[in-house]
Protein backbone atom coordinates (compact mmCIF):
# COMPACT_ATOMS: atom_id res chain seq x y z
CA UNK A 1 0.00 0.00 0.00
CA UNK A 2 1.30 3.44 -1.21
CA UNK A 3 1.84 5.85 2.16
CA UNK A 4 2.76 8.70 0.46
CA UNK A 5 6.59 8.02 1.06
CA UNK A 6 8.95 5.92 -1.57
CA UNK A 7 7.44 6.25 -4.64
CA UNK A 8 9.66 4.72 -7.43
CA UNK A 9 9.72 1.57 -4.82
CA UNK A 10 5.52 1.33 -4.89
CA UNK A 11 5.93 2.35 -8.93
CA UNK A 12 7.77 -0.57 -9.84
CA UNK A 13 5.79 -2.94 -7.91
CA UNK A 14 2.16 -1.74 -9.20
CA UNK A 15 3.93 -2.02 -12.76
CA UNK A 16 4.76 -5.79 -11.75
CA UNK A 17 1.12 -6.10 -10.57
CA UNK A 18 -0.42 -5.11 -13.18
CA UNK A 19 0.91 -6.29 -15.76
CA UNK A 20 0.99 -9.99 -13.78
CA UNK A 21 -2.89 -9.32 -14.38
CA UNK A 22 -3.05 -8.43 -18.01
CA UNK A 23 -0.26 -6.65 -20.27
CA UNK A 24 -2.46 -4.42 -21.88
CA UNK A 25 -3.75 -2.76 -18.88
CA UNK A 26 -0.14 -1.25 -18.57
CA UNK A 27 -0.78 -0.34 -22.14
CA UNK A 28 -3.88 1.23 -20.93
CA UNK A 29 -1.74 3.47 -18.22
CA UNK A 30 0.95 4.59 -19.93
CA UNK A 31 -1.80 5.87 -23.30
CA UNK A 32 -4.28 7.37 -21.52
CA UNK A 33 -7.99 6.29 -20.90
CA UNK A 34 -9.49 4.62 -24.21
CA UNK A 35 -12.61 6.32 -25.72
CA UNK A 36 -14.06 5.24 -28.94
CA UNK A 37 -14.62 8.69 -31.13
CA UNK A 38 -16.28 8.83 -34.22
CA UNK A 39 -16.98 12.31 -36.95
CA UNK A 40 -19.64 14.68 -36.55
CA UNK A 41 -19.57 18.15 -38.46
CA UNK A 42 -15.28 17.81 -39.02
CA UNK A 43 -15.16 17.57 -35.32
CA UNK A 44 -13.95 14.07 -33.44
CA UNK A 45 -16.51 13.35 -30.61
CA UNK A 46 -17.25 10.75 -28.42
CA UNK A 47 -19.15 8.23 -29.44
CA UNK A 48 -22.09 7.09 -27.41
CA UNK A 49 -21.88 3.73 -25.17
CA UNK A 50 -24.41 2.21 -26.84
CA UNK A 51 -22.66 2.22 -30.34
CA UNK A 52 -19.09 0.90 -28.64
CA UNK A 53 -18.63 -2.55 -30.50
CA UNK A 54 -17.38 -5.07 -27.95
CA UNK A 55 -13.66 -4.86 -28.54
CA UNK A 56 -14.21 -1.12 -27.95
CA UNK A 57 -15.76 -2.02 -24.35
CA UNK A 58 -13.69 -4.52 -23.87
CA UNK A 59 -10.48 -1.93 -23.54
CA UNK A 60 -12.86 0.74 -21.68
CA UNK A 61 -12.67 -2.10 -19.17
CA UNK A 62 -8.74 -2.25 -18.94
CA UNK A 63 -8.67 1.15 -17.98
CA UNK A 64 -11.57 0.81 -14.87
CA UNK A 65 -8.93 -2.64 -13.93
CA UNK A 66 -6.51 -0.05 -13.50
CA UNK A 67 -8.22 2.76 -11.86
CA UNK A 68 -9.57 0.11 -9.10
CA UNK A 69 -5.82 -1.42 -8.91
CA UNK A 70 -4.37 2.14 -8.34
CA UNK A 71 -7.39 2.94 -5.86
CA UNK A 72 -6.84 -0.40 -4.25
CA UNK A 73 -3.33 0.01 -3.19
CA UNK A 74 -3.61 4.08 -1.73
CA UNK A 75 -4.45 4.40 1.57
CA UNK A 76 -6.79 6.70 2.49
CA UNK A 77 -4.89 10.07 2.94
CA UNK A 78 -3.49 9.35 -0.39
CA UNK A 79 -6.89 8.35 -2.14
CA UNK A 80 -8.16 11.62 -1.29
CA UNK A 81 -4.91 13.71 -2.55
CA UNK A 82 -5.41 12.18 -6.19
CA UNK A 83 -9.09 11.96 -6.48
Amino acid sequence: MFIGINFPFCKIRLKILIESIVQVIWDAILNGPYTPKHVVDNKQVDRPWNEWTKEERRRHQYDCTEKNIFTSSLNMDEFFRVS
